[in-house]
């Protein structure tokens, strides 16, 4: 009987040369689809025993359609996209890649975060419309010495965010339930509470998985209690901000501006007042992207590939 195939719901990689080394090397045949819904990944992974997905829904339904035993590998480190209760209900093993683009990540966020603060893209727009301006024309900008920046969630990406903002002589205060506050002292990052950093940070940048106890994690009653003078950066889960409540705090001068990579839905929908919206920087949920991310992203998906098709442990289950 002939071994199924290996499946690739969906992808946004330029080949598969990881993926298809790894179906040679198990005498599979490779299977690459771009599924989008959930008729259609259901379709893709019947009778699957392994499985590698992207943004793929990868419902009750999907799971239930893969052989029995089967493996999920989603690319990427969070998977909300898959129904994890079921998974383990249906003994289908569930694993992600949460060390392959870290220091990207970190990267893009910081790029962002500095960019807020020191204006640069209002200023590009003011020189555009207005020829020149006084360097003080939109107001005052804070020196980084004196600009606390609060984290919410300290995991790998948090940190490595911290670590990029300490030679910028910020202060630097995280929310996270799950980390002893004197671990963090360790690392130069002090614990507060939500609800101070909230309140006191000049930045506020997220860091944190989305579960359904923190979904519209920053909505209007979040937003309420930011700064005035505040920017939000959000390069983790798009579910984590009421977009709507967001919008309104920026368009009524009640939050100073925006860097967002994540959205949900995604594609961010043409219509979002956030496309109005000025300090505002956009990008299309491309933090993670480097070539050396991506390779990497493919490499570790593949090798915990190889670790389900030869039974051996997962090294990063998540069910």
């Amino acid at each position: 009987m002939t071994a199924p195939a290996i499946v690739v719901t969906d992808h946004a990689f330029d080949g598969m040369s990881h993926e298809r080394a790894l179906a040679e090397r198990f005498g599979r045949d490779l299977a690459v689809h771009e599924c989008a819904h959930e008729d259609e990944t259901v379709d893709a992974v019947r009778d699957a025993d392994l499985v590698f997905v992207n943004f793929a829904p990868v419902t009750r339904a999907v799971l239930a359609a893969m052989a029995p035993g089967a493996t999920v590998v989603r690319y990427g480190i969070g998977y909300d996209n898959v129904d994890v209760a079921a998974a383990r209900e249906l003994g289908i093993r569930v694993a992600n890649v949460p060390d392959y683009g870290v220091d990207t990540v970190a990267d893009h966020t910081v790029a962002c975060l500095l960019a807020l603060l020191r204006r640069t893209a209002p200023f590009t727009a003011a020189v555009r419309e207005r020829g020149w301006l006084t360097a003080s024309a939109l107001g005052p900008i804070r020196g980084f010495a004196e600009t606390t920046v609060g984290l919410v969630g300290t995991g790998r990406i948090g940190r490595a965010v911290a670590a990029r903002l300490t030679p910028f002589r910020f202060d630097v205060v995280a929310y996270d339930p799950f980390v002893a506050p004197a671990h963090l002292a360790d690392i130069g990052i002090r614990s507060v509470s939500l609800e101070e950093l909230l309140t006191g940070a000049h930045a506020v940048s997220l860091h944190a998985p989305l579960t359904p106890d923190n979904r519209h994690l920053i909505g209007r009653d979040a937003l309420s209690t930011m700064r005035h003078d505040a920017v939000l950066v959000n390069t983790s889960r798009g579910g984590l901000v009421d977009e709507a409540a967001l919008a309104a705090a920026l368009q009524e001068g009640r939050l100073a501006g925006a860097a967002l990579d994540v959205f949900d839905p995604e594609p961010l929908a043409a219509e979002s007042p956030l496309r109005a919206c000025g300090g505002v920087i956009l990008t299309p949920h491309a933090a993670f992207y480097s070539v050396s991310s991506l390779d990497a992203l493919q490499r570790l998906a593949s090798e915990e590939g190889a670790r389900a098709l030869s039974g051996e442990p997962l090294r990063c289950a998540v069910a």
